[in-house]
């Protein structure tokens, strides 16, 4: 994924928290769990995902498909359930969080979990396992406010540590969160790392 060129503008009035780890780390597993015990602590919560491949939500030969691939664009459909905007982006390397979060911003929402573009400017909690032998990205992302992991990690002096098998502990961290973000639209200082 490329870097993002411009920096991130973060609106005080819309809480955001990127959830960032490599694949294989289970994030859309954990946000599975965590979004219906937010729901019931009375959060709405709004997700953008980046997908790192071509995808659609359209169905072959139905009318809102055959529109967008007459050049619709946007397309959008909508029944009283649900409703869906499509359009081509051919001309972005990425996708643009934020364009997608202006569009996500109109919903209102309590908080905006982003899952994926690990690499944009945002406060983030990062998802870490040992065992997969992947790196561990807060010690260079100064947006890396916590790590949620299943062993013991030395953490960078201001980075909180959740057990990432902790769920009740995770829901009430990330619940949180809406009353904390204006004070942490900053990045922090990369300093000293304490053994925990």
């Amino acid at each position: 994924m490329s870097e993002p060129v411009d920096t991130l503008i973060l609106d005080e009035y819309l809480p955001l928290l990127g959830i960032a780890a490599w694949s294989g780390t289970g994030k859309t597993t954990l946000l599975e769990a965590l979004l219906p015990r937010l729901s019931e602590r009375g959060l709405r919560v709004a997700v953008v995902k980046h997908a790192h491949h071509t995808f659609d939500v359209d169905q072959l030969g139905k009318d809102s498909h055959r529109l967008r691939q007459a050049g619709a664009s946007p397309m959008l459909v909508a029944s009283r359930e649900r409703l869906a905007l499509m359009m081509e982006t051919p001309n972005q390397e990425e996708a643009d969080l934020q364009a997608l979060l202006a569009m996500v911003a109109t919903q209102r929402p309590d908080l905006v979990l982003v899952e994926g573009f690990k690499a944009w400017p945002l406060p983030k909690l990062e998802l870490h396992r040992p065992a997969l032998g992947k790196s561990l990205r807060v010690n260079e992302d100064p947006w890396v406010r916590a790590v949620a992991t299943d062993a013991p990690l030395a953490l960078p002096d201001g980075v909180e540590r959740l057990d990432l098998n902790d769920l009740p502990a995770l829901t009430e961290w990330i619940a949180a969160w809406p009353a904390r973000w204006p004070a942490e639209r900053e990045p922090r200082t990369l300093g000293e790392v304490t053994p925990t």
